[in-house]
Formats: C-alpha cells, structure tokens, sequence
C-alpha cells in the first residue's frame, strides 16, 4: 500500500505527525508513506524512519498557486492508493483530488465535500490531543486508540553530528545546556530573555556550557541573554540562532545535556530527541500539543488568564510569564537530570 501524506506547516506540528506514520506502519506492515511538504520540513522528514520519501511543496502557507498544484498532481498521479490530508484547509486537499487519488481521507474542514471521499467527523472530546487527531486517521473512524501512544523519534546519524560540531568548532567538553527563547506565534509564548540568563549563568557556574538556537529573528534575543552574562561566563554562551540550518540545529540539539524552550517547534524537536527538556509555558496550554517525551517538566502559573492563545497579551502586562522566576525553571531542571552531570 502507498500512501501520501498531506504534511502540516509547522515544525511542531511536523514532528507530532510522526505518530501518525507509526501508527499506518502498525496497521499496514511494508506500507510506503511518502509526504507532501514544504522544503524545510525536509530535515524533520529525513530523520523518520517511518518515511521513505519527502516530497517538496514549493507553494507558500496560504497560497493558491493552482497551476503549481496541478503540476505536483500531474506528477503524482497513479503513485497512491490512499492521501491523508492533515491541514483542515480547502487547499491542502485539492492535490490529492486533482491526482485522482482512490481514498482521500481528512477531517471535516473549509467546504472540501467533493474534495474529500472519506471525510471525518472530529469529536474533540474524543480526541482532545493534536496527536490523537492525528493518528485517528490510521483508522475507521470512531477507533479507539491503543495506548501507550507512540512518541516521536527522530534518528540522528552520528557522522553527520560529529561533522556539524565540527563545522561550528563546537567541543562536548562541557555538558550543554540548549536554550530555545524564540517562539514564531508571538510574544505571549516567550519567556523573558533576563530569567533565560539567570538559568544560564547558574549552569555555567556549574561547569556547563550553553547553546541558543532559534530562527533568524531569534538571534537579538539570543544576544540580549549573552549580554546579561559577565564577562568569563559569557565566552560559555554560544549564540546559534539563525546561524544553522534546521538540520544543523537538530543535529546539534542531539547532543544537549538539557534543554530550556518555550512552547515552540523546537520544544518538540528536543522531545523527539529525548532531550531533558523544561518547557515553559505562558500563554498556551500543554493540554493540547505537549513535548512527547519521557523526560520531560512542564513549567506555568496557571493563572486566571491563561491559557488565552493570544499571540499578545490582552492586558499588556505578560504576567503568566514575567511572574514565572528562572528558580523555577532551575529547579526543574534539578529534578530532570543526575545529581551530578560529569564535565567531560
């Protein structure tokens, strides 16, 4: 059986799709699963086993472009038996249906009656979690989801690791502390850059080493935390963001001790590797797309006004995230790993 996967378009949500491929493994041995993607999910993609091919989508978040779709369906005509759609939008559908593709399965979403001919129906309450959303598509409708649900894992080849440390003159003489302060849905979602570097320097004065990582736009934050850091510990502080590629950054996550994010793509990058990870959270919940991972601490208020889901907050004052003191995160981080980490 081939089937072609309709991907999302974010990393987070990339990465938690990885249960679904597990689960059409599961139910479908020998089953080929190609995804249809944009091209920066490619690195995602590579390091899933579950995946044979990605397939590149050349078209932007929210574009119609329908001539490029219709060459992406001319090319993939004849190759499937079955297309799952995991976008809710109209436009995520129309290459499967312009392929001709036998069973086109999704959920019910922007009118896409004719688009679609195994349309479901969501129960939130059913599946309450992204993940379950997900993998529900694997199976008849209405199924019942074993549990333990699958987690996403990434494989990283050490060769490429070694040859990415080398490429940036980073050393594991010290155990790594990854910090992830960047969050693409806004400011709501970023703890401040002044309690990142309180964490900072506590785990340089421990014998630690910190890496940032994060996208372009990241990198002033990155430098806001370095700046905070007295000369002697800042030289500890290496300021990744929109330094690597996406690859390069999953490679170079791999080998952090533990990490800090907000609730971010890269938070759920982290989980995949099995990285100790403290995820804090301001203006979201973990309710709905937690780090899927064994090691893992969940750090937030909860406070009446959360969570809002604002990109900003309403109020102006941020308190959900101003309020939540580096101690805390210290402290779970504390619980999180060995008593002592060996400098190496």
């Amino acid at each position: 059986m081939k089937i072609l996967i309709v991907g999302p378009s974010w990393v987070g949500d990339m990465v938690m799709a990885q249960t679904l491929f597990v689960c059409l493994k599961q139910r479908h041995p020998g089953c080929a699963i190609d995804v249809l993607a944009p091209d920066w999910s490619r690195p995602i993609l590579e390091r899933m086993p579950e995946v044979r091919e990605a397939i590149g989508f050349p078209v932007g978040h929210g574009v119609l472009d329908l001539d490029t779709r219709r060459r992406i369906a001319s090319d993939l005509r004849g190759r499937y038996d079955q297309a799952i759609v995991l976008p809710n939008s109209l436009k995520s559908a129309l290459v499967p249906f312009l392929a001709g593709i036998p069973t086109r399965t999704g959920w019910r979403g922007e009118m896409r009656y004719v688009l679609l001919n195994d349309i479901r129906l969501l129960s939130k309450t059913r599946y309450p979690l992204m993940i379950e959303r997900f993998m529900a598509l694997a199976y008849e409708p209405g199924a019942v989801l074993a549990k333990p649900y699958p987690r996403p894992n990434l494989v990283v080849e050490p060769a490429g690791r070694e040859a990415t440390l080398a490429r940036f003159g980073l050393a594991l003489d010290r155990p790594v502390l990854a910090l992830c302060p960047g969050a693409e849905f806004g400011e709501a979602k970023r703890w401040p850059a002044e309690h990142y570097a309180e964490v900072a320097e506590q785990r340089i004065r421990d014998g630690w080493q910190v890496w940032l990582f994060g996208s372009k736009s990241d990198h002033p934050v990155g430098e806001q935390i370095r700046e905070r850091l007295i000369p002697g510990l800042r030289e500890e502080s290496y300021n990744l963001a929109g330094e690597t590629s996406l690859a390069e950054a999953i490679d170079l996550l791999s080998c952090a001790d533990a990490v800090v994010s907000n609730d971010s793509g890269l938070m759920h990058v982290a989980a995949a590797l099995g990285r100790p990870l403290v995820a804090v959270y301001g203006s979201t919940s973990p309710g709905f797309t937690p780090p899927l991972a064994e090691q893992v601490e969940v750090v937030r208020l909860g406070l009446d006004c959360s969570p809002c889901f604002d990109r900003t907050c309403r109020f102006g004052h941020y308190n959900c995230l101003r309020d939540l003191r580096p101690e805390q995160v210290s402290m779970a981080l504390d619980r999180l790993l060995p008593q002592t980490i060996e400098v190496r």
